[in-house]
């Protein structure tokens, strides 16, 4: 490795995308549900106000995960959550107060999403996202997660009430469809920006229907749990992975230098 990748990986403002990085990721999108849903529902503060509150807090943490110089765990991660909870109640004031449906809000964002890694593509000439250093690069790369968690949440919803494979179903659905995306990043050539997506996407839906499964009525196919105390226990879960992971990562790199 030459000093020009060290410099860009020292610059870079993402996380590796490691299995520790996946698990992270699924915990945040059950939280942006279970978060969503306790604001919205079960404070009945309705779809539309908030989403206002969170796309406020998704303004702060963006601005201060651009405004930072390198990788800072709790910027990024914070970050992460507030799209899947701004996705989430956006998703259900698309679905149902504006009235579109499951399959038309799915088309729509699945529509964008596509164009943004279109004119991302276009613009940098690269999709990768193992290395952000760049404004551009960072303001494309969240944005492209910002709209493919609002669409992941629609696809949930689709998949368990539409289609009628419930929370749980839906569940393993999303879970096998991730494996798959698996198999072709170790099995195929299939570019891995792409691949990334496709994984970040399902990724979102999986946690929608985790997090359904939590707290949704026992006549509905949940476990009924209080959004609000079982946001928190994620969060906590949140936290403790990503301690870990830098720990590890740190003692690692400490090992590593002569």
């Amino acid at each position: 490795m030459n000093r020009a990748t060290d410099r860009a990986d020292a610059l870079s403002k993402v996380p590796q995308v490691t299995l520790a990085f996946w698990i992270i990721k699924i915990l945040a999108t059950t939280l942006g549900e279970t978060g969503g849903d306790a604001l919205s529902m079960q404070l009945g503060l309705g779809y539309l106000v908030a989403t206002l509150i969170f796309l406020a807090f998704f303004a702060v943490t963006s601005g201060a995960q651009v405004a930072s110089k390198r990788f800072h765990p709790l910027f990024y991660w914070a970050c992460v959550v507030a799209t899947t909870t701004v996705g989430t109640t956006t998703s259900d004031y698309f679905d149902r107060t504006l009235g579109l449906g499951y399959v038309m809000s799915s088309a729509i964002l699945l529509a964008g999403v596509i164009v943004v890694l279109a004119i991302w593509r276009r613009t940098t000439g690269s999709i990768s996202v193992d290395r952000i250093t760049s404004k551009t690069d960072e303001t494309f790369y969240w944005l492209t997660i910002l709209v493919s968690n609002t669409l992941g949440t629609a696809l949930g919803d689709f998949t368990a009430d539409d289609l009628g494979a419930g929370f749980g179903g839906g569940a393993l659905i999303f879970s096998g469809l991730i494996a798959v995306v698996a198999a072709l990043n170790f099995f195929t050539k299939v570019p891995k920006p792409i691949l990334f997506w496709a994984a970040y996407v399902l990724t979102r839906p999986l946690g929608a229907t985790l997090g359904d499964t939590l707290t949704k009525p026992l006549d509905h196919g949940g476990l009924n749990l209080d959004r609000i105390g079982a946001s928190f226990v994620i969060l906590v879960l949140m936290v403790a992975g990503v301690w870990f992971t830098e720990r590890r990562q740190a003692l690692a790199s400490a090992a590593a230098t002569p």
